[in-house]
């Protein structure tokens, strides 16, 4: 049995055998797209390797996938002109809860040292070593590690066994090996676990594992990284929407780390490649016939695209989306019905501020809106906080200063998410979108003390003191849900019908679990 499958865009493999990541990566390259070399370690390796460890055979493969992709870069894994490797994730069914990915994989003192004379930038490859080292030390070794950007790797790799008792291995063929062994071990994690439960998604599915050549968003000043949706997420308005960190790697926007800049500021400083990103965008989004969730990345003004899926969208947006979609053509009424939940007809219909009241009221935080929506609760600054009293029936608001995948449990408990960090491309704006919680970014480090207040949290990008009064919108002045409601009952499709009276909604008030 085959446990690998080089990506070289001739066939389109089955997603359940590759994951999604993968799967995205053999479609962007059988369109004509740019995008960095990758093979991937298949689910059945995942669960294989579950069923009875490693699997026999798979180092062979790997060390071939390797000589590929030498061969497809001109480069040597660790050799004087160095190929650097992203690790990533990804089963069939996008799954938030699964492992971070690791970037920059394979380099040493040796690598980094070439890597520097190749590009003249010493401080990009000393960068490039130390944003390795962090990322490998909290996701494979476990044990999470801030890394000072002025000291030395012997420095901080001494600072990583300190923390961990684990040494990051020298040799990059190790520092591969553990890293998809991190993989595996990740998909029963607890977070992955919870994740599945939640949206019902088979225990047996096993995750892909994508080994790709690293691109250098970090490189110089006409290097970036960025988040594009081919459509607004939050309102499904037919415009491009995204966000771009200059001289960054992707891990950065994601992570919330790090409040992006919007998607113009790419515009003005690599006008090419965002004018090739759009064209891109719009290429994926007519063959997918879906909106589209891109990321990228670029280096010396050259785009790279690495992953494109359909996007998480909010409830507004999804409605929308559906309905201008069908009425462009890319789609057909019943496959606008099919896009939308009866869920996400309710989440629209739930109570919101009354106007009035939300222009004459001090909002004690302010973000950026990643998910509309209104709901009230206590701040909790823990997910296993958020988990604990939501079982105990609580209503409870997460704050954190950034949300990663271990945050899930607690995401999923919490009627509403803010965060002191990060943009609406961030993990924590994607999983809300996800999950239909209101959400705000980026309120400022003020927003942790508001750690047992009850609050009430506005989408759109207010937090207000104490649980707010609402009123229920009617369909009729969404103009969108009421000509998807109407194309509902000419087609007798029943999930719709029985839309909730104002009355019903006032009872549902703040509950979004």
């Amino acid at each position: 049995m085959s446990w690998t499958l080089k990506l070289d865009g001739q066939v389109l493999p089955d997603r359940a055998l590759i994951g999604g990541k993968a799967w995205s990566i053999a479609r962007m390259l059988s369109l004509g797209l740019t995008v960095p070399p990758a093979f991937v370690v298949t689910t059945k390796a995942c669960t294989a390797y579950q069923d009875g460890g490693w699997p026999e055979g798979l180092d062979a493969e790997i060390a071939d996938g390797l000589a590929w992709l030498e061969a497809q870069t001109g480069r040597t894994f660790d050799g004087s002109t160095p190929l650097l490797l992203s690790v990533r994730s990804g089963a069939a069914i996008s799954m938030p809860g699964m492992m971070d990915t690791v970037l920059n994989l394979g380099i040493s003192d040796q690598t980094e040292a070439a890597l520097a004379a190749e590009s003249g930038e010493p401080g990009f490859a000393r960068d490039t070593h130390r944003r390795f080292l962090e990322l490998f030390a909290s996701i494979v070794l476990r044990a999470p590690a801030h890394l000072e950007a002025g000291a030395d790797p012997a420095t901080w790799r001494a600072q990583i066994e300190a923390a961990s008792g684990q040494n990051v291995p020298l040799d990059p063929r190790a520092q591969l090996k553990a890293a998809v062994r991190a993989v595996f071990d990740s998909w029963n994690s607890r977070r992955a676990r919870k994740y599945r439960q939640h949206n019902s998604i088979p225990d047996d599915l096993g995750t892909a594992v994508t080994i790709q050549a690293m691109v250098f968003g970090n490189l110089d000043e006409d290097s970036g990284t960025g988040v594009l949706f081919s459509r607004n997420p939050l309102s499904g308005e037919r415009v491009p929407f995204g966000e771009y960190l200059p001289k960054a790697q992707g891990e950065d926007v994601v992570s919330g780390k790090f409040t992006p800049l919007r998607l113009e500021a790419m515009h003005e400083r690599v006008r090419t490649a965002h004018d090739q990103l759009l064209a891109a965008s719009e290429t994926l989004e007519q063959d997918s016939r879906d909106m589209q969730d891109i990321e990228f990345t670029v280096q010396k003004g050259k785009l790279y695209l690495l992953q494109a899926r359909s996007a998480k969208r909010a409830p507004e947006a999804a409605v929308r989306c559906a309905v201008e979609m069908a009425e462009e053509g890319l789609i057909d009424r019943a496959e606008a019905l099919a896009r939308v939940s009866r869920e996400q007809t309710l989440e629209i219909l739930r109570p919101r501020l009354a106007v009035d009241s939300a222009d004459t009221l001090t909002a004690i935080a302010s973000g950026e809106g990643a998910c509309p929506g209104v709901a009230s609760g206590v701040v909790v600054t823990t997910p296993d906080e958020a988990e604990a009293r939501a079982r105990a029936g609580e209503a409870v608001v997460l704050a954190r200063e950034t949300t990663s995948p271990d945050d899930i449990h607690g995401m999923i408990a919490a009627k509403a998410i803010v965060t002191a960090q990060g943009g609406a491309t961030s993990h924590a704006a994607v999983v809300s979108r996800a999950l239909g919680r209101p959400c705000v970014v980026g309120c400022g480090g003020g927003v942790m003390a508001l750690a047992g207040q009850v609050v009430t949290v506005d989408g759109a990008g207010r937090v207000y003191a104490g649980t707010l009064p609402m009123i229920a919108p009617d369909a009729n002045d969404h103009p969108w849900l009421s000509k998807l409601l109407a194309w509902a009952e000419a087609a007798g499709d029943t999930r719709y019908i029985a839309v909730p009276e104002a009355q019903d909604l006032a009872v549902l008030g703040t509950n979004h679990g």
